[in-house]
């Protein structure tokens, strides 16, 4: 099961206990604790702020990334999820030939009647 999901992220600079950030360092840091989950394909930057995070991937823990980016980014909440559903190509049966081989003498086979006794033809 494939899905996307967007996550809006606070990523303007801000102080931390270690110095201040400035807004790229704090986008590139959710990026690289959106890929570090489990599932995830791929995570791109989207809106026009840049401020909403869009992951793709196959059973994604939303609300475990969601809690990682509140606790090491700052207050993220889960905008949209959604399954990527494709159309499934209904496969047409295959035909098959058959060949019966070409025998050119039944003298050596035996012809089977419906009553059961075997003839031999000459």
């Amino acid at each position: 099961m494939k899905q996307t999901v967007v996550i809006k992220v606070e990523m303007d600079g801000h102080k931390s206990f270690f110095g201040e950030l400035d807004g790229q360092k704090v986008r590139s840091k959710a990026l690289k604790i959106a890929v570090g989950i489990s599932g995830v394909v791929s995570a791109s930057l989207k809106g026009d702020e840049k401020n909403q995070i869009e992951v793709k991937g196959e059973r994604i823990d939303t609300v475990k990334l969601t809690k990682l980016l509140r606790k090491k980014v700052g207050f993220a909440e889960i905008i949209t999820v959604t399954e990527d559903k494709k159309e499934e190509k209904k496969e047409e049966p295959k035909v098959e030939y058959l060949a019966w081989p070409y025998m050119s003498s039944y003298s050596s086979h035996p012809f089977y009647a419906p009553s059961g006794i075997t003839y031999y033809c000459s």
